[in-house]
């Protein structure tokens, strides 16, 4: 996953999410969730990348920033809070998806959540 096209169609794949163009800068993909238009991913340009903010629990966050150099703090977001994925080439879509399903879940409804969860075991 190198690219911004790339990025929503994987954050997509849920159910639940829609993509918005919510800014005067349309360098700025956000994605929501429908239930309750939170948002679970922003997509950017930044310095020559895409990257992709992604809310992560707070020693996660950090156990990934540790990890990988391409996770960093967030990009103009709280950064105990939320993550940024620079998609430069050094992560696989494989590293990369498990974050986005966490961003996803961690923004959903908690009545949802538990639905959501008892899908993902029933796999």
């Amino acid at each position: 996953m190198l690219d911004r096209k790339d990025a929503i169609e994987v954050c997509l794949r849920f159910e639940d999410a829609y993509e918005d163009y919510p800014f005067k800068d349309l360098n700025w993909t956000i994605m929501r969730h429908k239930s309750n238009n939170k948002m679970f991913a922003a997509i950017c340009e930044r310095l020559g990348h895409i990257w992709i903010n992604l809310k992560a629990e707070p020693m996660t966050g950090e156990f990934w920033r540790n990890v990988f150099p391409a996770v960093v703090p967030a990009y103009h977001m709280n950064k105990e809070h939320w993550i940024s994925v620079i998609l430069d080439g050094t992560m696989t879509d494989e590293e990369i998806i498990p974050l986005i399903e966490d961003s996803f879940f961690l923004t959903l409804p908690k009545n949802m959540q538990k639905r959501y969860k008892s899908l993902q075991q029933n796999r």
